[in-house]
């Protein structure tokens, strides 16, 4: 812990990337572990883009109770520590797999959002966007005034990541010389390359994790359990350097 805090402390630029992992802690669970959204929905028939422009209304069921699950959700220790680091200056940027919109309401300001944002959402048709608060769920799908249908900016299976996100996480992770890895399996394309391109440029992998991950065997330094226990230790050890 002392030696990566060390390490944090010298780097001239140090970058994050997130996974579900990081989420737990504040009751989102990961989509496919046990009580997760793939347990009770056929990952087949509501997780890919064909599936909603097939049938929207049954999607949109499935992306209501996520809604309700983010909605109750608040930033946890982890979230805090992470936009602290970043108020220090320590800290340039966090690209998340993430839909939740937490390292956002924990007060972090650059953040790359690699899936989209459960709070945004666009009309199919002629492309106006909404927030989460002006859409009316009572009635699914959620139509725009134009008749078409409403939804949310998040990336289904079988669409492409959007291209701004995509060009400043790989311009992010060029730039560091510490990458932390948190709450991710690194599973996903393109997230799981990030580590091993910033390994490949020389920096150091700092990976906080609950469990053995695909990049693990890059990593500098394994801390090895809650992030919302390790973070917040991590960032007083750097407080405590002199």
């Amino acid at each position: 812990m002392k030696e990566a805090a060390e390490r944090i402390k010298e780097a001239r630029f140090v970058v994050a990337l997130t996974g579900a992992g990081i989420s737990t802690e504040s009751g989102i669970p990961d989509f496919r572990s046990k009580n997760g959204l793939w347990s009770k929905y056929d990952i087949n028939e509501y997780g890919y883009i064909d599936s909603f422009l097939k049938n929207p209304g049954k999607v949109w069921k499935m992306i209501v109770e996520m809604i309700s699950s983010f909605s109750h959700a608040k930033p946890n220790a982890a979230h805090y520590a992470m936009a602290e680091m970043e108020k220090m200056g320590i800290l340039k940027g966090i690209i998340t797999q993430n839909i939740d919109n937490l390292h956002q309401e924990a007060g972090s300001k650059n953040v790359i959002e690699l899936h989209g944002n459960y709070r945004s959402l666009t009309c199919m048709k002629c492309k106006r966007k909404y927030s989460i608060e002006e859409v009316n769920l009572s009635e699914l799908p959620p139509l725009c005034s134009c008749n078409g249908v409403i939804k949310p900016d998040i990336v289904f299976f079988g669409e492409t990541l959007p291209m701004n996100a995509v060009i400043k996480a790989f311009d992010l992770t060029n730039r560091c010389d510490v990458m932390l890895v948190i709450g991710t399996s690194c599973a996903v394309s393109p997230a799981a390359e990030l580590p091993l391109i910033a390994k490949q440029n020389g920096a150091t992998i700092i990976e906080i994790n609950m469990e053995e991950s695909m990049i693990s065997h890059v990593a500098d330094y394994q801390l090895m359990g809650k992030a919302g226990e390790i973070l917040p230790r991590l960032l007083n050890e750097i407080k405590n350097l002199p």
